[in-house]
């Protein structure tokens, strides 16, 4: 028998290149009871995206009705576009038990912070060093320089807030950081706060 829990959301963030996306993907495969948070985005459905499974795909009014009511956990504008997390669908899976993992950036984590105190575990992934992000970057081999010269700059940027996060690891080695990402879900799982139903389980002790 289980104690009722509270889900918890799963904030993982880093610089381009250095395996947010690969480890979120790694845990989903592998933690049955975890999902991927579905944003909402004002751009236009790529080839091979499906409305609902990689976004909600919606128009710029709504959007901004959803801002404005509050129905939004972060939002952001990114190249003229507008991306946010659906409120929503989050806490229903909190209320539920079920864990919510969050591929967004470190603005997005102060956002759902701010919104969601209680229940955001951050996670921030460092590369082992400027040079094998790099290294990683220019192994893509689809950008030009420039572009590989912007999300160096940016890289630096955005790990100067890695101390906001709960968590920060190192990917040097993919298969530790996947285990220290899962390592980090497991504990948080496991807090008391996030266990409501052990007061319930423990009277059923006598």
């Amino acid at each position: 028998m289980s104690i009722m829990r509270r889900g918890v959301c799963l904030v993982i963030a880093a610089p381009s290149g250095a395996g947010k996306s690969t480890i979120t993907r790694r845990l989903l495969e592998s933690e049955p009871g975890l999902s991927l948070s579905v944003s909402v985005t004002t751009r236009a459905a790529r080839a091979g995206e499906e409305d609902g499974v990689h976004y909600h795909f919606i128009g710029q009014d709504r959007y901004d009705a959803m801002v404005a009511g509050g129905a939004l956990l972060e939002w952001a504008g990114v190249f003229g576009k507008s991306y946010g997390t659906p409120r929503e669908p989050v806490e229903a899976a909190l209320s539920a038990g079920r864990d919510v993992v969050f591929d967004i950036d470190w603005q997005g984590h102060r956002q759902m912070r701010a919104a969601l105190p209680d229940d955001v575990v951050g996670v921030f992934v460092l590369p082992p060093s400027l040079a094998e992000l790099e290294r990683r970057l220019r192994g893509r081999g689809t950008d030009a320089e420039a572009v590989i010269a912007g999300r160096m700059a940016a890289a630096r940027a955005e790990m100067s807030h890695a101390p906001e996060f709960d968590h920060v690891l190192v990917n040097e080695d993919l298969d530790v950081a996947v285990e220290q990402a899962r390592a980090v879900l497991v504990a948080a799982r496991l807090g008391v706060k996030r266990q409501v139903g052990l007061r319930a389980f423990l009277d059923g002790f006598g």
